[in-house]
């Protein structure tokens, strides 16, 4: 039988740390291993080329640590790197591992949240660029209708808890108006960065109750779930402990500081840098 390992969760931030707790809850007896690229975050407007080479290395830093199934928890990486990895390098990497995104997990289910057919998609400008979503949403919702806005503030905001000043609330509120403007019946927002779930009730109070304000990560959790449950070769080479680890390619000391406020607990990273 091979070795286990845990289920590795990346992201080019701290965003990726929701989505972990909403795995956590899913599947709380798994070993997860996290690791984030924060000395080169962000990601959102860097290059297709750029993107790919960062989160090819941090696969490849995931499979080293013993992680057969990575999950690349950060919309941007999942747009601009993840067909590319299942395609062309998984196969000569570790054709028994597995890589999985964000992206089609979210528009798989997001069809079914909508009453109007209009739905609105907050993200990144390298999310929101790679049309990811339209084009995955045409494939299992082709009667919706994805109005886009790219939100370049928003991480920044967020990472440097500035959300909540008069003038980051100003940002957010001409973000929602921009998006809200492009159709009167959009009735369903989805937060396309793993980041935006900080905003969530920010956002709620500003759209009103008639619009309902969707982050990924109980959607991608309950997809993951359904996925080991249909792949059970891949369970079985998962550890199951309930541990936790955590990597990052910044200053551990920023790094915990931080990721404490996404994920609510005291985290003692781990560094690695390429």
């Amino acid at each position: 039988m091979e070795q286990q390992g845990p289920i590795g969760v990346f992201d080019s931030g701290y965003g990726g740390l929701t989505v972990l707790s909403e795995f956590r809850k899913k599947l709380p007896n798994h070993d997860f291993l996290y690791f984030g690229d924060n000395a080169r975050a962000p990601y959102g407007g860097r290059s297709y080329d750029v993107v790919y080479q960062f989160t090819l290395e941090a696969v490849k830093f995931l499979f080293d640590q013993g992680c057969p199934l990575v999950i690349l928890a950060c919309n941007t990486a999942s747009a601009k790197a993840l067909r590319t990895i299942q395609q062309i390098d998984l196969p000569k990497l570790a054709p028994n591992n597995r890589v999985l995104g964000v992206i089609r997990p979210s528009t798989e289910v997001l069809g079914e949240r909508t009453k109007t057919g209009r739905v609105g998609i907050l993200g990144t400008v390298g999310t929101i660029s790679s049309n990811s979503f339209p084009i995955e949403l045409a494939k299992f919702a082709p009667h919706i209708e994805a109005f886009q806005h790219a939100c370049p503030m928003w991480v920044p905001l967020i990472e440097n808890q500035q959300y909540e000043h008069p003038a980051g609330r100003q940002f957010i509120e001409e973000d929602i108006q921009k998006i809200l403007s492009q159709n009167a019946d959009i009735d369903t927002l989805l937060l396309a960065c793993t980041h935006y779930p900080v905003l969530k009730a920010q956002i709620q109070s500003l759209v009103g109750p008639k619009i309902q304000v969707v982050p990924q990560g109980p959607m991608v959790a309950q997809k993951l779930k359904n996925y080991l449950v249909a792949h059970p070769e891949m369970e079985a080479r998962l550890s199951k402990s309930g541990a936790v680890s955590y990597f990052t390619s910044e200053t551990t000391t920023v790094f915990n500081q931080r990721a404490q406020h996404f994920i609510g607990e005291v985290i003692n990273a781990l560094h690695h840098s390429f």
